[in-house]
């Protein structure tokens, strides 16, 4: 296995951390935690556990030489029985000889192995015969074997005379106590992320249009001040918003009255060579003043509802085939989505109607994505636009003469239009090759 040069580790390491605020406050926690209870465990092993453990052995194992010892010294039957009196009085041993018997071929070793390497030791330094010992067959005692001329000495001795058997009580209190305290600081800092999460989700909210009457700050004090700055913000923005809409209602009254006029008389007008090009003026200018004020006011006052997508893609349809165009509409007949109607159906309409402008064949189509959100693609079999000007089309009263057929009616604000509103139900538009062709107009919308 390759390892990373060490100018490489801080990136690999970064691209692997938490990119959440709940997920790094987590690991700033959970970290500290970890390390100190893993470096206690160890310390308490190490120099505590370990060291009882092998005094606790070598006291064993100077027991069982002092039987073994004793047994060499008067090998008699009178002699085994004052030993094994002795033993069991004094030192909770049961040492028993088994006459003519041999020490087992096979070892037995436990799952701990620091505890059959310590007991061994300790053996190996106090006994000069040959022994056994087995630490798995009995829970509670050990099993330990010592060759004699005469047969084996066994000795059975609890087990809290070789291990340090309450070792296992520290480690579960640790545990249970980083238990709790990981628990209640995980508690409060998810109170704390949530807190965050709902100021970004009333500000992502705004940002399409829709006010959430129901937020209120909360939290710590410097999340508080900020939820408190952004309805400050969210309060000057729509004051503004609302007086905008006001000031442009006005301005369309006034630009419309003396539109209205001057048709009125150019029909009560007696005809006259210039009154078709005049008319032909007048439709212009109205339908300039309404992709202004339409890019202005960007509908954001209309407040979002479930709408058919089929219903929505055939109205923007039939308003593109008055002016002539054959237009082709493809959508399950049960795909819905939570939109500002009016908004999106004159994004809609204004996409095709720049496709029915350089292109002899429109097609309106929609499906739902797998990550529960919505794609709506409007394409032609025009000449297209090259890809390298995707991005200055969708500049405001940019009209992309060159590439785009001469655009005579208009003013270069349906694609700017459009990706407003896409935007402002907070998904994205994007322009490519169509398979037609032409171009096709991708918008995609979040679940």
């Amino acid at each position: 296995m390759r390892l990373l040069p060490a100018s490489l580790w801080p990136r690999f390491l970064k691209r692997r951390m938490p990119t959440s605020l709940w997920g790094r406050s987590l690991l700033i926690i959970v970290l500290p935690v970890l390390v100190m209870q893993v470096a206690v465990t160890w310390a308490f092993f190490d120099m505590h556990w370990q060291t009882v453990t092998a005094r606790l052995s070598d006291g064993l194992a100077g027991d069982i030489a002092w039987a073994a010892e004793s047994w060499r010294d008067d090998p008699t039957p009178e002699n085994m029985a004052v030993i094994s009196e002795r033993a069991e009085r004094s030192m909770s041993l049961s040492v028993q000889l088994r006459e003519g018997d041999v020490l087992p071929a096979e070892n037995r070793r436990g799952p701990i192995g620091v505890v059959d390497r310590t007991l061994e030791k300790a053996l190996a330094t106090r006994l000069d015969q040959p022994f056994w010992f087995d630490t798995t067959r009995y829970p509670a005692y050990v099993d330990i074997r010592v060759q004699q001329p005469q047969g084996v000495l066994r000795v059975i001795a609890p087990r809290e005379r070789a291990v340090a058997t309450q070792a296992h009580i520290f480690v579960l209190w640790l545990t249970i106590a980083t238990v709790l305290l990981m628990s209640v600081a995980i508690l409060f800092i998810r109170n704390q992320v949530r807190a965050i999460e709902r100021l970004a989700d009333a500000a992502e909210a705004f940002g399409r249009g829709e006010t959430s009457e129901h937020f209120k700050p909360h939290g710590a004090r410097e999340v508080r001040a900020a939820a408190n700055a952004f309805l400050a913000m969210r309060e000057r923005i729509q004051r503004h918003i609302d007086q905008r809409t006001a000031l442009l209602a006005s301005v369309s009254h006034d630009l419309r009255t003396p539109l209205t006029r001057l048709r009125l008389e150019l029909a009560l007008a007696p005809p006259f060579k210039r009154s078709k090009a005049m008319e032909g003026d007048l439709d212009e200018m109205e339908h300039m003043i309404d992709e202004y004020l339409a890019f202005a006011r960007g509908e954001a006052g209309e407040a979002a509802q479930a709408v058919s997508i089929p219903d929505l893609l055939s109205a923007a349809a039939e308003d593109v085939r008055r002016a002539g165009a054959e237009v082709e509409v493809v959508a399950p007949a049960d795909l819905t989505a939570t939109l500002r109607p009016l908004a999106f159906k004159r994004a809609l309409t204004n996409l095709a109607g720049n496709a029915a402008a350089h292109g002899e064949h429109v097609r309106l189509s929609a499906r739902a994505l797998p990550s529960g959100g919505l794609e709506l693609t409007v394409e032609d079999d025009g000449p297209g636009i090259p890809e390298d000007m995707h991005e200055e089309a969708f500049r405001p009263f940019s009209r992309l003469d060159a590439s785009r057929n001469q655009n005579r009616k208009g003013v270069g604000l349906g694609l700017a239009i459009a990706r407003d509103v896409a935007r402002g139900h907070g998904g994205e538009i994007t322009l490519e090759r169509s398979d037609m062709g032409g171009l096709r107009a991708l918008i995609r919308l979040p679940g």
